[in-house]
C-alpha cells in the first residue's frame, strides 16, 4: 500500500484539477453513481472536538475507489502548537477489497473543499467578480483564495482575524507567493472587508457569525465552510434569510449546518428555503443566480464523495 504524504498531494492536485475532480464527483452524486453512508461523529477529549468517520465508494472514473476518511477537527489545538485538523484517508480497489493507497487526510480535505467552493463559486458568481473577503487565517482559508483565483479573477484579497497578526501572515504569504497581479491587505473589521466585495469565504471555527448582516453587499456570494455542528454558525440568520441558499447536500446540511438550522429554528426561513444542491446545479437541473444584485449563499458541511473523488485524481496523477 503506497502513503502519499501532504507535499505528494499538493503536486498531484492542483486547485484546476480539484475543481474539476469536484464538478464530477457532485454529478456523479446526483446522478446515483455514488454510494455514500451517513459520517459518524465521535465527540472525544476534554476540549470540544470532534472526530469525523467518512466512507463512500465512486463508481465512475478510471479505477471505482471505496474510500474511507478519518478526520478530527480539534480548535483548541492551536493553544498547544498544534494543528488543528488531522485525518488519514485509506483507499481501496472497489472490485477487489485491495487496499491501495493511504492520504494524508488534512491537506486532501483543505483542497477538495476548497475546490468545492471554487465550482460553487464559478457557478454562482458574477463573472466580473474581483473583490474577495475571507474571514479566517488559518490553512482553509488560504485553500479557498486558491480557489476562487482560480475561477475569478480577484484583483484584491481582504482578510479578516480578530487575531491580526495571523491575518498579517497570510496577507504576506500570499503576497510573496507571486501573485503579482492581487493585492493583499488586512481588513480592520468585517465591515471593511466586505463593503464593495463580490465574493466572500468564510473559514473559521467561530460559533457566532463573523459579520453582521447589514454590512453584506447586494449581488455578493458567499461560501461557509467552517461550522458542522447544529449549534454553530457562521452567517447570520437574516443574511440566510435574504440569499438564495445553496447545499453540498440537504439533507445533511439539515441536520449539521448551524447556519441554516439556527435560521429555521428563529422563523426566518423554512426548510425548502435551499434552493438547490450543488449536484443538481452543475446538471442544469436548477436555477443559480438570478440576478446581479440577488445574494448567493453556498454552505458546505462536506461529503465524502469529494474525498474519494480527490483520491481517485491524486492516484490518476501519481500513476
Amino acid at each position: 500500500m503506497r502513503a502519499i504524504g501532504s507535499e505528494e498531494i499538493i503536486r498531484a492536485l492542483p486547485m484546476g484539477k480539484a475543481i474539476a475532480a469536484m464538478r464530477e464527483a457532485f454529478a456523479a452524486r446526483v446522478e446515483g453513481r455514488v454510494d455514500e453512508p451517513p459520517r459518524t461523529v465521535l465527540h472525544t477529549g476534554a476540549s470540544r472536538g470532534a472526530t469525523l468517520v467518512m466512507p463512500a465508494a465512486l463508481a465512475v472514473g478510471d479505477v471505482p475507489l471505496l474510500v474511507v476518511k478519518v478526520v478530527s477537527v480539534f480548535p483548541a489545538n492551536r493553544e498547544k502548537g498544534m494543528d488543528s485538523i488531522h485525518g488519514t484517508v485509506i483507499a481501496v480497489e472497489a472490485e477487489t477489497g485491495l487496499p491501495i493507497a493511504m492520504l494524508d487526510g488534512a491537506s486532501l480535505t483543505a483542497i477538495r473543499t476548497a475546490a468545492a467552493c471554487g465550482l460553487a463559486t464559478d457557478l454562482l458568481a458574477r463573472r466580473d467578480s474581483a473583490v474577495l473577503a475571507v474571514f479566517g487565517s488559518g490553512v482553509h482559508a488560504r485553500t479557498q483564495v486558491q480557489a476562487m483565483r482560480e475561477v475569478r479573477s480577484i484583483n484584491e484579497v481582504r482578510i479578516y482575524n480578530p487575531n491580526t497578526e495571523s491575518a498579517a501572515a497570510m496577507a504576506a504569504g500570499l503576497a510573496a507567493g507571486g501573485a503579482s497581479a492581487c493585492r493583499f491587505r488586512v481588513a480592520d473589521s468585517p465591515a471593511s472587508a466586505l463593503a464593495g466585495a463580490d465574493i466572500a469565504c468564510a473559514a473559521t471555527t467561530s460559533r457566532v457569525p463573523v459579520f453582521e448582516d447589514c454590512a453584506v453587499p447586494a449581488g455578493l456570494h458567499i461560501n461557509a465552510i467552517g461550522s458542522f455542528h447544529a449549534t454553530d454558525r457562521e452567517v447570520p440568520g437574516a443574511t440566510v434569510a435574504r440569499s438564495a441558499v445553496f447545499v453540498d447536500d440537504r439533507e445533511a446540511a439539515l441536520e449539521e449546518a448551524g447556519d441554516l438550522i439556527m435560521a429555521i429554528g428563529e422563523g426566518l426561513v423554512e426548510a425548502d428555503h435551499v434552493r438547490s444542491d450543488l449536484g443538481s446545479l452543475v446538471l442544469g437541473r436548477a436555477d443559480g443566480r438570478r440576478s446581479d444584485d440577488e445574494v448567493t449563499f453556498f454552505k458546505s458541511v462536506g461529503l465524502a464523495v469529494q474525498d474519494a473523488a480527490a483520491t481517485q485524481a491524486v492516484l490518476r496523477a501519481v500513476r
